[in-house]
């Protein structure tokens, strides 16, 4: 009993002692709190679309997949060599700030072919000049022409031979004319041909170059035109092409296409099976569907009334097929969809 009594005086004289100690250190702990300046946080690069806007294109260097090109519809060109930890922009000096895609030579990943002007029907967008060139990786570029396209939608470089080269251009959006259609180079960019388009207000929106065969091209044209007070997304140009020769004659495809004006095409080919096409299409209204042909692009068949969103599919309506499950495809959206 007296051993206890005696442990219970001692703990009662502890307490004070230990509570004390306690506060003592709580305000020790406050006192650096109160410290602390702002000056310990800072900020890290997270990337080009957080301040230059919509993403245009991208272009990943194919023998190393830490280094991508993006094309900016606000902000020029970055690139990053660790896969987006940091970005560096490499297009700054041009005259331009709008861009519009991107393209690695294949033959040559040295060479960087990026087109101006962002492609969208949007009443802010950005034009460009035309079409540059770096055979450096994006150190330094030259103008190659078609300075009055003002938006370069797509650019495709001929797998074995870089001094071929196909442009696609929508051409200008708040007037008729300019250099618009589906332009070639044989020569590198010297010198440029337009193969296809001959309308004041068709444009070229889309182009994609069979996986088997080079000399198979396809291309989806858009009429459109944009003034103060209206918006024409639409018109008789629109619609899907093939050329089985490089590019010298073309056939228009409409067996299982709306028959209606139609708006903006996005188009797409299947990595496993490259005679399966798709196609999304807008139509009257901003609505449309997906389409698909099995006998490239001879005939279609709607598979769904899936349409890009937001403000319209002028804005988005590109198409992607998976590289991994047949028939899995991703329309650019707000968000993307996976149809």
């Amino acid at each position: 009993m007296k051993r206890l009594l005696i442990l219970l005086f001692a703990f009662f004289l502890l307490m004070p002692f230990n509570a004390d100690a306690q506060r003592k250190r709580n305000q020790k702990d406050d006192s650096k709190n109160q410290k602390v300046s702002l000056n310990a946080f800072k900020l890290r690069n997270v990337g080009p679309a957080f301040l230059s806007g919509r993403i245009a294109d991208i272009a990943i260097h194919p023998n190393n997949e830490n280094v991508w090109y993006v094309a900016v519809g606000s902000g020029g060109v970055w690139m990053t060599e660790n896969a987006g930890t940091t970005w560096n922009p490499i297009f700054d000096n041009q005259p331009t700030y709008s861009t519009g895609s991107i393209t690695i030579d294949p033959s040559n990943p040295s060479i960087i072919w990026v087109g101006s002007g962002e492609n969208v029907g949007g009443r802010h967008v950005g034009y460009g000049d035309g079409v540059y060139r770096s055979s450096d990786g994006g150190k330094t570029w030259k103008n190659m022409g078609l300075k009055n396209s003002e938006h370069i939608s797509e650019i495709i470089v001929h797998p074995d031979d870089s001094n071929v080269v196909y442009v696609a251009s929508q051409g200008p959006l708040w007037s008729s004319g300019g250099e618009r259609g589906l332009f070639k180079t044989i020569d590198g960019g010297q010198s440029w041909n337009k193969i296809l388009g001959g309308s004041e207000w068709t444009g070229v929106t889309d182009i994609m170059m069979d996986s088997r065969h080079s000399n198979i091209i396809y291309a989806a044209t858009w009429d459109r035109h944009r003034t103060v007070a209206a918006y024409m997304g639409g018109g008789p140009g629109s619609g899907i092409h093939r050329s089985d020769d490089n590019g010298n004659t073309w056939k228009k495809l409409t067996n299982g296409i709306p028959k209606s004006n139609l708006g903006k095409i996005g188009i797409a080919m299947s990595y496993q099976d490259p005679d399966v096409v798709y196609a999304a299409v807008e139509t009257d209204r901003t609505k449309g569907g997906i389409y698909r042909s099995e006998d490239r692009g001879e005939s279609w068949k709607k598979m769904s009334n899936t349409v890009s969103g937001g403000t319209g599919p002028h804005y988005y309506q590109e198409l992607y097929t998976s590289p991994h499950k047949f028939d899995r495809l991703y329309l650019m959206n707000v968000q993307i969809l996976n149809i």
